[in-house]
Formats: structure tokens, sequence, C-alpha cells
């Protein structure tokens, strides 16, 4: 259940990136909803090791060039499945910025066991939440 739960995440920050940045297209739920299992593999497999790899020039630019390993990760999905393309190198970097920060955002609410979860507060006393 959570591993579907993140991937329709994904996919909705995919459909989100693809509405907000104009050189990314999906056309249709379906291809997005493969592409975020595309792109979720290639995140648990390819990219980790394009870190470590690049890791002095990840250093040197102080985090940023992971932003050109999400790019380019998100231009390989785009190659392999039909029905999503990336049309430049700029609106894949803004893509993987919005993908990051829509799948942050929802996948904030999802637990380790995969289930939607929410803290609620309440304050107690003056200064003090609960």
């Amino acid at each position: 259940m959570g591993i579907l739960l993140r991937w329709l995440v994904l996919t909705a920050a995919i459909l989100v990136a693809s509405y907000l940045v104009e050189g990314i297209t999906v056309h249709g739920f379906w291809s997005a909803f493969f592409s975020a299992a595309i792109l979720g593999i290639l995140n648990a497999f390819f990219r980790p090791i394009l870190i470590l790899l690049t890791l002095p020039f990840t250093i040197l630019s102080f985090g940023l060039f992971i932003f050109v390993i999400n790019a380019l990760l998100l231009m390989m999905v785009s190659g392999v499945i039909p029905g999503f393309e990336v049309h430049g190198f700029w609106s894949a970097v803004f893509g993987s910025l919005i993908i990051s920060i829509v799948s942050w955002l929802l996948g904030s609410f999802v637990n380790e066991r995969g289930r939607i979860e929410y803290i609620d507060l309440k304050k107690r006393g003056k200064d003090r939440w609960e």
C-alpha cells in the first residue's frame, strides 16, 4: 500500500510540473503514472551512483549539482515513456525542482508504513502545545 501511495504522489508531482513548466508535456494520467514508475526506479538505483560519482562537483556547487542530476534523470524518463516529453535542459531543471518540492510536500503526509497521517496540535496552557 505504501509503495502505491508514494507512486501516486510522484504521479501527482509530475502532473503539477507539466502544468507549471512550459517545456514538460504529459499526454494523460497513464503517461504520468508510468513516468513516475520509471523515475522512481531510476532514483532508487542510478541516482545514488551518480551522486557518488559527481561528489566533487556537488561539493563545489554547494549541492546545486544534484538538480542537474535530477534533470538528467527526468530527461532519461522522457526518452523512454511515450506521452511524456521534456523539451530542453532548463525545462528539466525547473521540472525536477517542482517535482521534488511537490513530492516532499505530499510525501510529508505519508508515514513509514505508507499510511496518511498528520499531527493535530492543541494548545495546552499559555505557551504549551501538545
